[in-house]
C-alpha cells in the first residue's frame, strides 16, 4: 500500500514539465536560501575598510623642562592612522567630524581634545590626569557597525598606549646610555677623585669630633662625682648635730656671696669645706659643754662624747668618697691631650689636694677615737677627763686646720684649674651655680641641688654620647660611600685591584656595571618597543575554521533544511483523496458508499489503513527533503568552498536533519492541517533565537538556555560543527543520536495521538473553507 501512493505521487510530480519545475524549485529554494546568507556573511570583518570613521586632531602639544623635545601625542595617532586600513578614516575638523556622526556619514568619530599630550606627561607629576579621547558613535544606522568602530576606537587607544610607553623608554635607554659613557670619560674620572678625596677628609673631621664630644662627655661625669660627693660631705657634717645645722643656714651669705661671684661647681666645694670647719667648731662647743657636765651628770656627758665619735666616724667614709670623686677626675684630665699646657699642673693641684684629704681624714679618725676614749673616762677620773678636754680640743684645732690646708690649696691650686677647665663645660658650670645659689643651709635642701645638678649633667651627658654616636655613625657612612665610589670607579675602569685577585663585593660590581653597559649599548628601538609591549599574545586555533562564512554555515545550513520542510508542506498535499486510495486500492476511480465521508482512514476496511497512508504520502516528502539537505550540504562544500574536513559526515548531518525535520512538520501538517503549518513556523522562530548558531547559548536569556536542550536545532548545528573541524571524542555520534531521537514523539503524534484529533482537525478545516478565504 505504501509503495503504491509514492508509486502515484511520483507519476504524479513528473507528469508535465510546470510539475518537474515545481518539485526542483523545491529542492533548489532552500540551497539558495542558505547559499546566500553564507556568501553574505562570508568574511564581514574583512570589508570595515569601507567604514568611515572621522578623526579630528585638536591636540596643541606639550614640553616641559623633563623632556625638552615638544610631544605632540595627536600628531603620532594621525600619522599612525594614515597607514592603518582596519577603517575608512576620515581626517577632518572636530566640528565637521560630529555633524558627520548625527547626518549617518560617518559612522563614529574620535576627537583628540587640545590637552591631550600634556595630560598624558602629568605621569610624571604628582596631580596625574587621565588622558581621554572623545568618541561619538551613530547606532541607529547599524548594529553591527558600532560593534565594528568600537574595535578600531580600541585599536587607537592600545597604539597610543604602546606608541606613549614606547618614547619614554626610549628616551630613557637614551639617557641611560649617555650618563654611561660620560661616566667612562677622563673629566668624570677626575671629579671622582676629587670627591673621594674631599669625602675621606670629611670623614677624618666627623671622627676627630666625635672623639672630643666624648672627652667633653667624660670630663663632666668627673665633675658630676665631685658634686656628688660635694653634696655628701655636707650631709655628712650636719649630722653632728641640730647646732651644725644652724650654722650651716647662717653660712648662706658667704655661699650666696661666692655663688653670686663664681657661680660654678668649683664654688660648690668652697662652700662645703667652710661648712666643715664651722661644724668642726660646733663639736667644740658641744664638747665643752658634755666636759662642763662631768661633775653633775657624768653619764649624760659620756652619753653625748659618744654619739660626736660615731658621727665623725660616720664622716669618715665621705672623706674617701671625696678622694675617690678627685680621682675621677684625675683619670679624665690624664685623657687630655698632652699638648695641653694645664694638664699637668691640674694633675699635680688634683695630687696635692688627695694628700690633704687623706691628712684630714687622719685627724678626724684620731678625734673620734679621742671622743670615744674620752666618754669611757668622764665617769672615772676629773682630772684625766679634763686633759681629755684639753687634747680633744687641741685636736678639734687640728682637724679644724687640715680643713683649712685642704681649703686654702683648694681656692689656691685647684680652684683656678678647675675655673680654666670649666671654659669647656659652660653649660654645665652655669646649671650647677644656679642649683648652689638656692641653698638654704639645710641638708635637704643641699641634696635637692646636688641631686638636680647631677640630673643636669647625666643629662648633658647623655646629649653628647648621642651627639658622638651620629658623629661616628655620619663617619662611617661617608666612608661606605668612599668605599662604593672607588669600587665603582675600578669597575667602570675595567682595572684589577692591583694584583690581590680582587674580591667578591668588586667582581659583583664588575658584573653588574658589565650588564648595565650592556643594557645601555643594546637597540634602544627595540628595547623600548619590548617594553612597551611586553607580552604577546599566541594565538593556538583549537579545532581551527577556515573564515567566518564556514563558521555561519552550520546555522543557515540547517535553518534552511527546516525552511525546505515547510515550503514542502506548502506547496504539496499532506492528505490522499478517496480517488487515489481507489486507485490504489484497485477499486476504480471511486470508494464504494459505505467507505462514509471522504477523510483519513476512510478505506481501513479495504486494507489500506492510517499508517499506510502516513508514510505512502510522506515517502514524497522524505524524498525531496533529502535532495533538498543534499545540494545544500554539496553546495556548501564545493561551491561556496565551506571547510569540511569529514565531507561524508557532513552529508550525514544534512540527510538526518533533512529526514527528521521533514517528518516533524509533515506530522504537525497531516495532524493539525493549517495550524500545524503555523506551529512549525513558531518552532522555527523559537530556534533561529534559541539554538546558539549564532551568540553562545550562555549570553542568551534564562528561558532559552532552559530550553535549548529539548529543540533539533542545536544538536543538529553541533554535530556539522564535528563534521568540519573535528569531533572530541563521540561528540559527533552522540549528537546524531539526540537529533534522531526527535523522530520518536514526531512518530508518535503522527501514528497514535493523530486519532483523537482526526474530527477536531476535519471540523476546523470545513470552518475554514466554509469562510471562502482560508
Amino acid at each position: 500500500m505504501i509503495w503504491g501512493i509514492f508509486k502515484r505521487d511520483m507519476c504524479h510530480a513528473t507528469r508535465n514539465v510546470i510539475a518537474v519545475i515545481v518539485s526542483m524549485g523545491l529542492v533548489v529554494v532552500p540551497a539558495l536560501y542558505a547559499w546566500f546568507n553564507i556568501a553574505a556573511s562570508w568574511d564581514p570583518y574583512g570589508n570595515t575598510k569601507a567604514l568611515k570613521v572621522a578623526v579630528a586632531n585638536n591636540d596643541k602639544g606639550y614640553k616641559s623642562d623633563l623632556i625638552p623635545v615638544r610631544v605632540n601625542v595627536g600628531e603620532t595617532i594621525i600619522s599612525t592612522l594614515h597607514a592603518n586600513d582596519q577603517l575608512d578614516w576620515q581626517f577632518v575638523k572636530s566640528d565637521k567630524a560630529i555633524d558627520g556622526v548625527k547626518s549617518g556619514e560617518y559612522y563614529a568619530a574620535i576627537v583628540i581634545p587640545k590637552g591631550f599630550s600634556a595630560d598624558m606627561m602629568t605621569l610624571f607629576s604628582p596631580d596625574i590626569k587621565h588622558a581621554q579621547l572623545k568618541y561619538y558613535l551613530n547606532e541607529k544606522i547599524n548594529p553591527i557597525a558600532p560593534h565594528i568602530t568600537d574595535q578600531g576606537a580600541t585599536t587607537v587607544v592600545n597604539t597610543i598606549d604602546k606608541t606613549f610607553a614606547k618614547t619614554i623608554a626610549q628616551v630613557g635607554l637614551d639617557l641611560a646610555s649617555s650618563i654611561l659613557h660620560y661616566s667612562q670619560s677622563p673629566q668624570m674620572a677626575e671629579y671622582m677623585r676629587n670627591l673621594n678625596g674631599n669625602l675621606t677628609t670629611m670623614a677624618d673631621t666627623l671622627s676627630g669630633a666625635s672623639q672630643q664630644v666624648t672627652s667633653y662627655s667624660q670630663l663632666l661625669g668627673s665633675a658630676n662625682d665631685i658634686v656628688d660627693s660635694t653634696g655628701k660631705l655636707l650631709a655628712s657634717a650636719t649630722k653632728a648635730g641640730k647646732q651644725a645645722q644652724n650654722a650651716l643656714k647662717q653660712g648662706k651669705s658667704g655661699a650666696t656671696s661666692l655663688t653670686s661671684a663664681g657661680a660654678n661647681v668649683t664654688s660648690s666645694v668652697n662652700t662645703a669645706l667652710d661648712q666643715v670647719s664651722g661644724a668642726f667648731d660646733q663639736v667644740a662647743a658641744k664638747v665643752n659643754k658634755a666636759f662642763d657636765a662631768i661633775g653633775k651628770d657624768s653619764d649624760t656627758a659620756a652619753s653625748q662624747l659618744a654619739t660626736l665619735s660615731e658621727q665623725i666616724s660616720s664622716g669618715e667614709s665621705l672623706y674617701d668618697t671625696y678622694i675617690t670623686s678627685l680621682n675621677h677626675m684625675r683619670e679624665s684630665v690624664e685623657q687630655l691631650p698632652d699638648s695641653d699646657s694645664a694638664k699637668q699642673a691640674l694633675l699635680e693641684a688634683i695630687d696635692r689636694e688627695i694628700t690633704l684629704l687623706e691628712a684630714a681624714k687622719g685627724d678626724s679618725q684620731k678625734l673620734a677615737q679621742q671622743l670615744k676614749d674620752a666618754s669611757t673616762q668622764v665617769t672615772q677620773d676629773t682630772a684625766a677627763a679634763e686633759r681629755s678636754r684639753k687634747e680633744i680640743l687641741n685636736r678639734i684645732t687640728s682637724a679644724k686646720q687640715s680643713i683649712s690646708n685642704v681649703r686654702d690649696d683648694y681656692a689656691t691650686n685647684v680652684k683656678p684649674k678647675i675655673d680654666a677647665l670649666a671654659s669647656t663645660v659652660s653649660t654645665l658650670i652655669s646649671q650647677t651655680d644656679s642649683m648652689i645659689t638656692q641653698l638654704s643651709g639645710t641638708a635637704d635642701g643641699l641634696d635637692d641641688v646636688t641631686g638636680d645638678v647631677g640630673t643636669n649633667v647625666t643629662s648633658i651627658r647623655s646629649t653628647l654620647g648621642a651627639i658622638a654616636k651620629k658623629l661616628d655613625s655620619s663617619a662611617a657612612t661617608v666612608k661606605e660611600l668612599i668605599t662604593k665610589l672607588e669600587t665603582g670607579g675600578n669597575a667602570g675602569d675595567g682595572n684589577s685591584d692591583g694584583g690581590n685577585g680582587g674580591n667578591d663585593a668588586s667582581s659583583s660590581d664588575s658584573g653588574e656595571s658589565d650588564e648595565l653597559r650592556a643594557l645601555a649599548t643594546a637597540n634602544a628601538s627595540t628595547l623600548s618597543t619590548l617594553i612597551s609591549a611586553p607580552v604577546a599574545l599566541h594565538r593556538v586555533s583549537v579545532y581551527p575554521i577556515a573564515n567566518y562564512g564556514s563558521a555561519m554555515a552550520p546555522f543557515y545550513t540547517i535553518l534552511s533544511i527546516w525552511v525546505g520542510a515547510i515550503i514542502l508542506c506548502a506547496m504539496l498535499k499532506v492528505t490522499i483523496s478517496d480517488r487515489e486510495k481507489a486507485h490504489v486500492l484497485g477499486l476504480g476511480d471511486t470508494l464504494p458508499r459505505i467507505a462514509g465521508p471522504s477523510g483519513p482512514g476512510n478505506a481501513s476496511r479495504w486494507g489500506l489503513r492510517l499508517d499506510h497512508e502516513y508514510f505512502g504520502r510522506y515517502a514524497i516528502f522524505a524524498l525531496l527533503a533529502l535532495l533538498q539537505g543534499t545540494l545544500v550540504c554539496l553546495g556548501d562544500m564545493y561551491f561556496l568552498g565551506v571547510q569540511a574536513n569529514h565531507a561524508l559526515q557532513f552529508l550525514a548531518v544534512g540527510w538526518l536533519a533533512a529526514l527528521v525535520f521533514s517528518n516533524i512538520v509533515y506530522t504537525l501538517t497531516v495532524s493539525f492541517g493549517d495550524i500545524g503549518k503555523a506551529v512549525a513556523v513558531v518552532l522555527l522562530v523559537m530556534q533561529v533565537a534559541g539554538s546558539g548558531g549564532t551568540f553562545p547559548i550562555e549570553t542568551l536569556p534564562k528561558f532559552f538556555q532552559m530550553l535549548y536542550p529539548f529543540l533539533p536545532f542545536p544538536h543538529a548545528i553541533d554535530a556539522m560543527h564535528a563534521a568540519m573541524a573535528g569531533s572530541y571524542g563521540n561528540e559527533y555520534l552522540l549528537d546524531m543520536v539526540y537529533l534522531a531521537l526527535f523522530l520518536i514523539p514526531s512518530l508518535l503524534l503522527g501514528l497514535v495521538l493523530r486519532k483523537p484529533v482526526i474530527r477536531l482537525n476535519n471540523w476546523v478545516s470545513r470552518n475554514l473553507e466554509s469562510t471562502k478565504v482560508m
